[in-house]
């Protein structure tokens, strides 16, 4: 970190290299950064701007529609979580609805893949282009990620690729956040305190709003950079490191000016059983937990959807979960 940037900046661009050497510094830098900090900003990544320039076209296409047509698509019919997410939709513990419409994308399974909640088709809109206009960036980014994931590996002592074949069939979803122009928004989060539930998310957005807790337990800005996306530890890299990477808590808060944000939560396959891989002190400090499992069990307690279900009981949750909270950094200074 330096006093022109609160988060470290990591360069990527060797992990695209043929040489080891390269892609060991890497992972190197990355891990430096993610001890120090659970976020911090990522370039270099040989990212395709053109990609990301066609998914905020047809994010502003599809948000401009009416209600009734963006319901047709409402995540609550949807079979693997996707869809679209009205405002108010989400509400993280202790916090009003957030002030945010969203639509959800993870990858294409048939009805039958294994019968798992986060798995199946997606809930694709009737609008023209919609899907070719996010596809392309989710495999690509995707791809970027898979990279990452072999840093990761290097950077905790193990094999570069001791992940891929647990990459096979993830639940990783890719957002596409809208938060309307709202000049009454000052007191209301656009979303609320949290941390990932994933490894990691990889974000671009076209505004400032994004705010995380720095060491000292304050809220700090994270400053848009055009050159770099904001990269994050999410609640599963953190039991993978046994600690030593940390799930940052974070929100996005006074958001009056209309604002476009494409995250997307890396993870690993559905039934992957993530438990720690270094023993730090020689303790390990988190049980393991199936990767899916914790996925689904945070989500079903954050959308309105999902609690009705639950309040039906047709949805059961498993009481020996990690509840809300679990993981990061979780005191702040008052707002």
């Amino acid at each position: 970190m330096t006093d022109a940037s609160p988060l470290p900046v990591v360069d990527i661009s060797g992990l695209a290299s043929a040489d080891p050497a390269e892609r060991r510094a890497v992972a190197a830098a990355l891990d430096r950064a993610c001890v120090r900090s659970g976020f911090l900003y990522v370039t270099g990544a040989q990212f395709d701007r053109a990609l990301f320039d066609r998914l905020l076209a047809t994010a502003r296409s599809y948000f401009a529609q009416d209600s009734a047509a963006k319901m047709a698509s409402y995540i609550g019919q949807s079979a693997n979580h996707s869809g679209y997410v009205p405002v108010g939709e989400e509400r993280f513990a202790g916090s009003p609805g957030d002030l945010k419409e969203a639509f959800d994308v993870n990858n294409d399974y048939p009805h039958d893949h294994g019968r798992r909640p986060l798995l199946g088709p997606n809930l694709w809109p009737a609008m023209p282009g919609f899907r070719d206009g996010v596809l392309p960036y989710y495999r690509h980014l995707s791809a970027i990620g898979a990279q990452l994931f072999g840093a990761f590996a290097t950077a905790l002592g193990l094999a570069e690729d001791h992940f891929a074949p647990h990459l096979r069939h993830p639940p990783s979803q890719l957002r596409l956040i809208h938060y309307p122009h709202a000049p009454e928004a000052d007191d209301r989060p656009g979303i609320g305190a949290h941390t990932d539930y994933e490894c990691f998310t990889l974000l671009f957005a076209t505004g400032p709003g994004l705010q995380v807790i720095d060491p000292d337990g304050r809220w700090i800005d994270v400053p848009q950079r055009a050159d770099a996306m904001v990269m994050n530890i999410g609640d599963m890299m953190e039991t993978l490191s046994n600690g030593r990477y940390t799930a940052t808590t974070h929100r996005v808060r006074k958001v009056p000016d209309e604002r476009y944000s494409f995250p997307l939560f890396f993870t690993l396959d559905y039934d992957y059983v993530v438990a720690p891989l270094i023993p730090g002190d020689g303790t390990r400090h988190y049980p393991p937990v199936a990767s899916g499992a914790h996925l689904f069990h945070q989500t079903a307690q954050t959308f309105a959807y999902l609690k009705e279900r639950r309040a039906r009981g047709e949805l059961v949750l498993d009481d020996a979960m990690p509840p809300p909270g679990s993981f990061g950094r979780r005191e702040a200074a008052a707002a």
